[in-house]
């Protein structure tokens, strides 16, 4: 009995000594290196997503680091004292996080309630999804695309990983706790890491659904593998316990290893689009595979890579990316709401929200983190007290203390105007334009095709007569029938054009934009089969091409007017001519989006492509309604009632031409 207790009392010192041995906890500053590259990633992404179409994958960067770090720190606790002591770590979560959210949320809400009422709609349910770490789920039923950068973007829509990130801060304490207790081989627990996170990859890669990327992009389960690749990393590659020194070879395959990962990450940027079905099978998991190396070998204090993406401007970004992530959006929406002429100056617009971003953020890191971070809550009630019995106030405590009130008091103005289901049901005249062609189509659409059969008929009768078309005006007049001669009225065009148009089957696939303009086309192009949806992103042409292809109803002519809600890459413009095939004649609408960074890239785009196709025909329409406001409504996007007659004679004007050649 006594040798079992000696036995005992000698393996506890030995495991004292043990982790008195261990080094001290260092701060590895090349991860504030990381941190600035996934910052810097998300930023360009957001202002200028025609330089960086993979910018986005930031996100993953970040959960990798945080699975790494916080499993590491809950190691070292568990070495150190044999146990890890949950209130504590819960504590320092929430001093860390809580503070800044909570004031940015307070802020946004603040500025929606007082100048930009139209997103008050869900308020309440989007800042306690948000306080409760869940609104990543919530994104999945209420939130648009991650990737639909125009129709009514929420300044909360990028909050999402901060939700994933803090459900696995509540969680994952309580699962390394069981990890350690029942395996005791910690390379065991890292390839369970591993198989979970293949497991996560392979969730996303099968529930993936081209039509509506939110179940993936935001779900917990599905994006999980990064975090998992980072905490199984600090099973098999803890900070203290990697040696400072290594054989040289080691030492190089290292650095080898670092540097290729780097190079292979920023390649990824530029390269990986989240609309692409690549992305979700395997692109994004083997991005995530890269920053775990890069994390790898940053974290070893004998590679070079620590050093690399250590610098006093990686250190000063990398300390305050929370921050910079936290109030990117809201600076973004709302200044991109007040300026009407982004996508004719996007570099000098972007550099200036970027200089806004870092003055909320420096602000915030100042007067809020750091100060809230350091706090002792346990005297929360006593400095409470003696506020109330010694009320004292400098200059910045108590400008802190009266915008905070406001903030609240705002907010709170906020939560009871939201405006009711009955109310969110009515519509801006815009939305009602759009609402009611969409309805129209689905009736005129059955009626289209039957004209487009009859026009082909009537076409191949009148053959001779209809290729010539060297009609004078007056004989043309007197081919027209009474609705004929209102449009030719109406759209100020030619009579011949609208002849033309009255034998001409179109198909025509876009946005919002075709949907507000789509009772006009069909009214001078009767036999108009109109594709839209508001939102629509041209990945999504090529499959609705080839839908139509195999019922029999892709058009010879078929207009496209894509471009409104995001950028276009020289690969997408092939994929759509490539499904619509040289035998057709494809008419590509040019986008008029001066709000938005991506306007000129699109533009330049499809000019790019009608050179390099000779059945693609461009359509200006940006060019036509330039310094044109009055045709537009508020947003100077959709067209007006007037916009809308200018671009319906602008598409007829121009298929007839080239039909006629």
């Amino acid at each position: 009995m006594n040798d079992n207790l000696t036995g005992v009392n000698m393996s506890r010192t030995m495991a004292r000594m043990n982790r008195h041995r261990m080094r001290p906890r260092r701060y590895i500053t090349g991860f504030d290196g990381i941190r600035t590259l996934a910052v810097l990633g998300v930023i360009i992404y957001h202002l200028m997503p025609a330089s960086l179409q993979g910018g986005y994958l930031g996100v993953p960067i970040f959960f990798v680091v945080s699975g790494y770090l916080i499993t590491d720190i809950l190691l070292q606790e568990w070495d150190s004292h044999g146990s890890i002591r949950l209130w504590n770590f819960y504590a320092r979560r929430l001093r860390r996080l809580y503070p800044a959210l909570v004031t940015m949320l307070l802020g946004t809400t603040t500025y929606i309630t007082l100048f930009q009422r139209s997103l008050l709609t869900n308020i309440r349910a989007t800042v306690m999804t948000n306080l409760l770490y869940v609104y990543n789920w919530f994104e999945i039923g209420h939130g648009q695309s991650y990737f639909d950068r125009f129709n009514g973007e929420s300044p909360f829509t990028h909050l999402w990983s901060l939700s994933i990130e803090g459900q696995y801060y509540l969680f994952w304490p309580l699962i390394v706790v069981g990890l350690l207790l029942i395996f005791k081989n910690r390379q065991q627990i890292f390839l369970i890491m591993m198989v979970a996170a293949i497991a996560s990859a392979i969730t996303m890669a099968i529930l993936y659904d081209p039509s509506n990327t939110n179940r993936v992009y935001y779900g917990t389960d599905t994006r999980m593998f990064a975090i998992l690749i980072g905490s199984g990393l600090a099973f098999a590659w803890p900070s203290r316990q990697l040696p400072e020194d290594l054989a040289p070879a080691n030492r190089i395959t290292l650095d080898l290893l670092g540097g290729a990962s780097l190079i292979g990450l920023i390649w990824m940027f530029f390269q990986l689009s989240g609309e692409s079905a690549f992305t979700y099978r395997g692109g994004m998991f083997l991005f995530t595979v890269l920053s775990g190396i890069l994390v790898a070998t940053v974290a070893h204090p004998a590679s070079h890579m620590n050093r690399i993406l250590t610098n006093p401007v990686f250190s000063y970004i990398g300390q305050r990316s929370y921050g910079i992530y936290l109030y990117q959006f809201p600076v973004m929406i709302f200044y991109e709401t007040k300026v009407q002429n982004i996508g004719d100056h996007p570099l000098l617009n972007s550099l200036i929200e970027v200089a806004l971003i870092m003055v909320f953020t420096e602000l915030s890191y100042r007067f809020i983190e750091n100060p809230m971070r350091h706090y002792n809550y346990s005297q929360v009630f006593t400095d409470l007290r003696h506020f109330v019995h010694e009320p004292r106030f400098n200059r910045v405590s108590g400008s802190i203390v009266g915008l905070a009130v406001i903030l609240f008091a705002v907010t709170a103005v906020g939560f009871v105007q939201q405006p009711s289901k009955a109310s969110v049901a009515k519509k801006t005249a815009i939305q009602e334009t759009i609402t009611k062609n969409s309805e129209k189509v689905k009736a005129q659409n059955a009626a289209a095709l039957k004209a487009q059969k009859a026009a082909a008929k009537a076409a191949a009768a009148k053959k001779k007569q209809v290729a010539a078309d060297k009609l004078q005006t007056k004989q043309a007049m007197a081919k027209l029938n009474s609705k004929q001669k209102v449009v030719v009225k109406d759209y100020n065009l030619k009579p011949q054009v609208v002849l033309a148009m009255g034998q001409t089957d179109l198909t025509a696939i876009g946005d919002s934009v075709l949907l507000d303009v789509s009772s006009d086309l069909q009214q001078v192009i009767p036999g108009t089969v109109v594709q839209g949806r508001v939102g629509r992103q041209v990945t999504e042409v090529p499959g609705i091409v080839s839908s139509l292809k195999s019922q029999g109803q892709l058009s010879k002519n078929v207009l496209v007017n894509i471009g409104t809600n995001g950028t276009i890459t020289s690969a997408q413009a092939d994929q759509v001519v490539h499904a619509i095939g040289s035998d057709h004649q494809i008419f590509w609408v040019t986008a008029h989006v001066p709000t938005r960074s991506w306007q000129n890239q699109v533009n330049s785009q499809i000019n790019q492509t009608a050179k390099k196709y000779s059945n693609v025909h461009v359509i200006d329409w940006h060019g036509l309604a330039l310094k044109q406001s009055n045709w537009f409504a508020d947003d100077n996007v959709h067209p007006n009632p007037t916009g809308n007659k200018h671009l319906t004679a602008l598409i007829a004007n121009r298929i007839a031409a080239v039909n006629k050649n």
